[in-house]
């Protein structure tokens, strides 16, 4: 995989061998005691101990102040979960076929891009249970979005499911380059690229995304802290906010190609 280099990110160390098997490289996040073969989170300058509130971004942050003379241009850098894989071919997958139906080298079809985004996932199919579940306040301002789910856009759907105005309060403290064409996004989108997982042959561009995400995130610290309730959708906003705005940043700053992805959890076998 010399044009191709994956890592793959988990919670376990039973999941070392498997991610080896299928060429990746093993990241592994959480508490548990993961052995040398695996790459950390929390060696140098680092935030492992958010991990709880940033989910798979304090590898980020680790890659982005400690190793990232070691990407070297040219070469696809890319991120992937124990249970969530770029896809090589639409079959069936087992075990024994995960590494032949997973990406193991660049496709011709990525030829002229510098990023890759996971397909769009569309937020206006939420169940309407779930809009009057969670959208009460939406529904309020603006009943019509029960009757029109186009209505539902990345910002209600945000509102609806990770505190309702956080992600206005998050936007006011981006910088003036990216505060109203974010703001603009995330009012008139419909879909997102999800699961925070994306791929990058330019460490130009890499790097410009680290910097404008985290000098993000820290400020708002000061606003939501870490003393959230214990719903998901709470304590991972971090998470959560650098999803929706990585969709945003990647479109707006690279040329990017949507791609699909596998699902499949390895720790379910043996």
């Amino acid at each position: 995989m010399t044009d191709l280099k994956i890592f793959c990110i988990s919670l376990s160390e039973e999941h070392l061998e498997k991610i080896k098997k299928i060429n990746y490289i093993p990241v592994g996040l959480g508490n548990e005691n993961f052995s040398k073969d695996w790459l950390r989170d929390n060696l140098g300058e680092n935030i492992s101990k958010k991990n709880k509130y940033y989910g798979e971004y304090t590898f980020h942050y680790w890659l982005w102040k400690n190793n990232f003379m070691n990407i070297k241009d040219g070469c696809w850098i890319g991120f992937c979960t124990y249970r969530r894989f770029w896809s090589n071919e639409a079959q069936n997958t087992t075990l024994e076929n995960l590494k032949n139906s997973i990406l193991q080298k660049t496709p011709k079809e990525w030829d002229g891009y510098n990023s890759v985004l996971v397909k769009p996932m569309s937020v206006n199919k939420t169940k309407l249970s779930k809009v009057l579940k969670h959208g009460k306040k939406h529904l309020l301002k603006n009943p019509l979005i029960f009757f029109d789910k186009k209505k539902i856009t990345i910002k209600v759907h945000f509102d609806m499911y990770h505190g309702y105005g956080n992600l206005d309060k998050a936007i006011d403290l981006l910088d003036n380059q990216n505060k109203d064409n974010f703001r603009k996004f995330v009012e008139s989108e419909n879909a997102f690229n999800p699961y925070n997982m994306f791929l990058c042959k330019s460490q130009k561009i890499l790097k410009e995304y680290y910097d404008s995400l985290f000098n993000w995130l820290s400020q708002c610290e000061a606003i939501f802290g870490f003393n959230m309730n214990d719903s998901y959708g709470s304590v991972r906003i971090y998470g959560f906010l650098a999803e929706r705005y990585l969709s945003y940043w990647f479109q707006k700053n690279s040329k990017s190609i949507d791609w699909p992805i596998h699902f499949y959890d390895i720790s379910n076998q043996n």
